[in-house]
């Protein structure tokens, strides 16, 4: 037999009772739908059902009937897996969530996904699944919590006001992210927020001992954190009352040890990782029913347990008392109620188009030639002046990145009270993924618009978290400065070759790569103004001239357009970024030798994708032979090439050199283009299906699509 932790007797008084009910009601709800769907994690949410119930029935504020209540506290399930958990106090506290979804845990178009899903299930704040970036997230909310209050909190009337509770496991803690974002809370102060760590010992692997033997206490105190316990976190009652003393905490985030059985309960799987990944099914099942006294069929609930957990008088007795409060607050502070709604709702200020035309045309005017990424700075100046809620930073890198502005001071937080600055401009330290999932939690929570710098290549870092951003459709922006070999002698390890297509093929997430300030500034406007996804801004280190010419900044929200045609048009040349002078330079080349092309700047392909087939042809004809530069790797293009073009680019990784001499050296290069375009001028002409061999660079030429990189 498994053991399991004892649960507090049920001999208190009726109270104890009802709360041994509350917890065993989530632990047959959820090895039920388990079985059902014949998938998914049964353990975690059994042995953590104690702790939703302190948490959910004596602290939780929230209201079922209004999900998104600007006050509420925000509850981040970091690990996903037990989703079940999740869902089960949804439904069973009011929220919209009818009995028949958990029937259908797991099952298309459900509202009850595998893990839980923003948006998709009421009451969920996160998307969670991938370990660790559950508590980042909550720690990014907990985090605009505590700018928001500061920034409009007055007079005793705290219209800002709530906590944000995570649950975790071993995983999470694993989870190198979590480093990093735990690390940084404590630094921040961030004492309305508590994590509980659902401390089993157990993973999917069997008893964590042998690769996790982290003095986790000890961890998180030397990070600046609260710690309690360890307790039984099988012991609800213990579990709410040091909920309460976490809450105390005036200047540090909590991290509460819970001691539990994964697998509560179950007789033969407790405290087994045969508990964790799969249903205990049938005959475990009635076993466990019997354990723990619960003689209900599957998916049935005594009336009086649904009694005990519902939250919709409670949550609505808080929400009103909240809306008598901003009522006070509106009539001393209008505007600053105004702006907070707005900015909770994600709104930009009804000036915000004005703002984005007067950077666009300044941008033009100075007509600098910069690297894209002082652009991106100079951008940048105009838009946190106009947008309060623009929160930026960067990792450890902000003298490269630009992403500091003269309205945007560092964010600092007193030593000794834990009072922020008002600064508006993170040092997030050498923490690209951190950053990454912090900025999704911020932007979870609303209030702010997050921004945050580094390396192009050290995306690889923030990967997962840009790809969540994405499959949640926040409204974050990524800032990758040093875009391709053009950073120069730092040499291969901080060139990108594979980084660029490889963003772009992200579902929902925008990829801007400009060719000069006018571009940029474009690039910042749509994405500041895009609410269902995030962008990524891929910046020159080197300068580039200006390209665009007045009345431009239309056609460059679509993505791609033509930048300069010329009479009787042979061929395209279609170019993004540092590369697209160098088409240029192409087209005046060929046009000496009666070549007529047309340039086309693509700095965003995926809104390019967007347009419709009938743009898309006008910029890009199907008839016309098509070359692609890019000084990135050369199989994204092929889809815009057809079988018909060519690409120059690079397939291979950089050198470490000057950023001129590396241009010439893998070939990317204004005579590259000229040569290619001949080729397919002449092909045009008298078509042939031909090997034609390689160059001196090892590059292979085929007749059919013609590719030009470095292999």
């Amino acid at each position: 037999m498994a053991e399991t932790i004892p649960t507090p007797p049920a001999t208190q008084g009726n109270a104890a009772v009802n709360l041994v009910d509350m917890a065993n009601a989530i632990r047959a709800l959820s090895m039920d739908a388990v079985q059902a769907a014949n998938s998914g994690h049964p353990g975690a949410p059994m042995g953590m059902a104690d702790m939703a119930v302190a948490l959910w029935g004596s602290h939780l504020k929230h209201n079922p009937a209004n999900p998104k209540w600007l006050d509420r506290d925000r509850f981040v399930l970091s690990n996903g897996h037990a989703s079940m958990l999740l869902y089960s106090v949804l439904h069973l506290s009011g929220y919209k969530l009818p009995i028949k979804e958990l029937k259908n845990f797991r099952q298309l178009h459900s509202k009850t996904p595998g893990h839980p899903e923003v948006d998709v299930t009421p009451g969920v704040e996160t998307t969670t699944g991938p370990l660790g970036q559950g508590i980042t997230n909550a720690v990014g909310m907990a985090l605009a919590e505590k700018l928001l209050a500061r920034e409009f909190n007055r007079d005793g009337l705290d219209v800002v006001n709530h906590h944000t509770y995570a649950f975790m496991g071993d995983g999470c803690l694993m989870e190198g992210i979590s480093h990093e974002a735990c690390a940084l809370a404590g630094t921040w102060k961030l004492n309305k927020l508590i994590a509980l760590y659902d401390d089993n010992g157990i993973s999917i692997d069997g008893q964590v001992a042998p690769w996790f033997i982290d003095n986790t206490a000890q961890r998180f105190a030397a990070y600046g954190w609260n710690v309690l316990g360890p307790i039984s976190g099988h012991d609800a009652e213990l579990v709410a009352d040091t909920l309460a003393e976490a809450k105390l905490s005036s200047d540090k985030p909590t991290l509460i040890i819970c001691k539990t059985a994964i697998g509560q309960g179950s007789p033969n799987r407790a405290n087994t990782a045969k508990a964790h990944g799969e249903p205990l099914g049938a005959e475990e099942i009635k076993l466990t029913r019997d354990a723990i006294g619960w003689p209900h069929a599957p998916f049935v609930i005594p009336k009086d347990v649904y009694a005990a957990w519902d939250a919709k008088a409670a949550g609505s007795a808080a929400e009103a008392a909240w809306n008598d409060k901003f009522a006070a607050y509106k009539a001393a502070h209008p505007a600053l109620a105004k702006e907070l709604l707005r900015r909770m709702k994600g709104e930009l200020p009804k000036n915000f188009s004005q703002v984005a035309v007067d950077t666009a045309v300044a941008a033009h005017t100075k007509a600098e030639t910069v690297a894209s990424r002082k652009a991106s700075q100079l951008a940048l100046e105009a838009f946190t002046a106009a947008l309060p809620e623009m929160l930026g930073g960067s990792a450890d890198l902000t003298g490269s990145n630009l992403t500091n502005t003269k309205c945007t001071p560092n964010l600092r937080f007193d030593a000794v009270t834990g009072a922020g600055n008002g600064g508006r401009h993170i040092n997030y330290g050498v923490r690209e993924f951190g950053m990454a999932a912090i900025m999704n939690g911020v932007a979870l929570h609303g209030g702010y618009i997050p921004y945050g710098g580094t390396f192009l290549t050290f995306s690889d870092y923030s990967r997962n978290a840009i790809r969540m951003a994405a499959l949640m459709k926040l409204r974050v922006i990524h800032v990758f400065t040093h875009d391709s070999i053009g950073l120069g002698e730092d040499g291969p390890t901080h060139q990108s070759v594979e980084h660029i297509p490889s963003l772009r093929i992200i579902p929902g997430l925008d990829v801007w790569r400009p060719a000069d300030g006018l571009e940029t500034a474009v690039a910042w406007a749509c994405a500041i103004e895009r609410k269902d996804g995030p962008s990524a801004l891929c910046l020159s280190r080197q300068n580039l001239p200006r390209l665009t010419v007045a009345g431009m900044a239309g056609s460059i929200r679509r993505g791609g357009y033509v930048l300069s045609d010329m009479e009787g048009v042979q061929a395209v040349v279609v170019a993004t970024g540092s590369e697209t002078s160098l088409a240029m330079e192409a087209q005046a080349a060929l046009a000496g030798e009666g070549i007529a092309t047309r340039v086309v700047s693509m700095p965003c392909t995926n809104v390019f994708d967007r347009q419709s087939e009938a743009y898309q042809a006008l910029v890009l004809p199907l008839n016309l032979p098509t070359v692609a530069i890019e000084a990135a790797h050369p199989d994204f293009w092929r889809k815009y090439v057809g079988r018909t073009g060519m690409v120059v680019g690079i397939a291979s990784f950089g050198e470490s050199a000057p950023a001129r001499e590396l241009y010439t050296h893998f070939g990317i290069t204004t005579q590259r283009v000229v040569e290619a375009v001949r080729t397919l001028t002449h092909r045009a002409a008298h078509r042939r299906e031909v090997w034609l061999g390689n160059d001196d660079r090892g590059n292979g030429l085929l007749s059919d699509q013609i590719v030009l990189s470095t292999t």
